[in-house]
């Protein structure tokens, strides 16, 4: 359900229904697949049967597939799917304890549920055990949760620990499912000692497993991104934005911004790094063009509720930078008329008096006046609000010299 809420496709206040609706679907393919068997579940170990491996890894070939394709294409945007946090060693211990479990009881704890509502005894005992298993947890949440908590690496992808890229990643998972799918066929049919003739009449699986390769290939090729996504406006929205200035800022709003330390704005520099580092406006972050799109500021752009403002030297690198961002979806994005060349036409080219927008009266006064106090501020340091020191106490050393005394007792 993960995307489909967020972007309006399915109505949130029917994601209980839809939970119970894929609930029992899930179920139900669970038991048709033989998954209420512990004897079943059980003998991947054993070698006498890896229905198992083979169904976990079709099911992770598929989904992959086509979250990788759907999300290229824009239908599905991978930035509002949750991904669960890793927390190192209560994964490995809890892994441990799973498989342990899996192995004497010969259910997981989908599985066992399944067993016990058509009536599978071993599986009841199976559900008992687990409900133990969780009012112990609760119960000495505080002793188990150092190591519940501890080690956590946040939500990394595996492709990036490895240092792959997606695509290669997802080439060789699909073949080490396919060597699998191979492997274990065979261990089965010599542990179950099949007979050949019923293994010559078994449908061949070389097609499907070529389209899949085949898949794989074709995305390993595929440019890494795509610049459009489920949420791109039309066209026509675009350019009525475009023409009424929905994204334009002007120079002395962001002098504006700059001076006043507007927490709310960041702005975003869209030049060369070396350009960057010679000169650029205070808390500029740099964005080259060609990331603008990538997994690295996805989250930025999404989840960041600052309004961005794009600018380079001047306006038709930021504004194409902006419309691609509308078209990403991204809200709150803006670019600098003018960039910054027109940013310092304004202030400091211009002369007094002179009002960029054929205002007058007042306006004119309130303009100019800004825009000597920007000045200042670029060429000065005059607007900056020096931190005041903390008050030191004045301490006086006074020695005290004893008397002179004389005679004694």
């Amino acid at each position: 359900m993960a995307p489909f809420i967020p972007q309006g496709l399915v109505n949130p206040e029917l994601t209980l229904f839809f939970a119970l609706v894929l609930g029992l679907g899930f179920g139900y393919v669970l038991e048709q697949a033989g998954f209420s068997s512990s004897r079943k579940l059980a003998g991947v170990f054993y070698g006498y049967d890896f229905v198992v491996l083979r169904v976990f890894f079709t099911a992770g070939i598929t989904a992959m597939t086509g979250l990788l394709f759907f999300s290229y294409l824009g239908w599905v945007d991978m930035s509002l799917v949750y991904i669960n946090p890793t927390f190192l060693w209560s994964a490995v211990v809890g892994g441990a304890i799973m498989g342990f479990g899996f192995i004497m009881g010969g259910f997981c704890p989908g599985t066992s549920l399944v067993g016990a509502v058509i009536g599978k005894v071993d599986a009841m005992v199976f559900v008992a055990g687990m409900f133990i298993g969780l009012f112990v947890f609760g119960h000495f949440y505080h002793t188990f949760e150092p190591l519940y908590t501890g080690s956590f690496l946040g939500s990394p992808f595996i492709y990036e620990t490895l240092g792959l890229s997606r695509s290669l990643f997802a080439l060789l998972m699909a073949l080490m499912a396919l060597f699998a799918f191979a492997i274990t066929q065979i261990i089965e049919d010599r542990v179950n000692k099949t007979d050949p003739a019923r293994i010559g009449k078994r449908p061949s699986y070389v097609l499907p497993a070529m389209m899949l390769a085949g898949a794989m290939l074709v995305f390993l090729f595929l440019p890494p991104e795509k610049s459009s996504g489920l949420s791109e406006p039309r066209c026509g929205e675009i350019m009525a934005a475009w023409q009424q200035g929905g994204g334009r800022v002007d120079a002395e709003k962001v002098a504006y911004d700059i001076i006043r330390g507007n927490q709310d704005v960041v702005l975003i520099d869209l030049r060369p790094q070396e350009h960057h580092l010679h000169f650029t406006l205070p808390g500029a972050v740099n964005i080259p063009p060609e990331e603008l799109l990538s997994r690295r500021w996805r989250a930025f752009f999404r989840k960041d509720p600052r309004h961005k403002v794009f600018f380079g030297d001047g306006t038709s690198l930021a504004a194409r930078a902006w419309t691609a961002a509308v078209r990403q979806g991204y809200e709150g994005v803006y670019y600098l008329e003018g960039g910054l060349n027109g940013l310092f036409d304004r202030l400091f080219a211009e002369k007094p008096g002179h009002a960029p927008h054929g205002s007058n009266g007042y306006m004119n006064q309130f303009s100019e006046r800004f825009v000597r106090e920007a000045r200042q501020f670029f060429m000065e340091g005059g607007a900056i609000r020096a931190e005041e020191s903390r008050p030191v106490p004045v301490r006086t050393i006074i020695e005290i010299k004893a008397p002179d005394v004389a005679g004694g007792c």
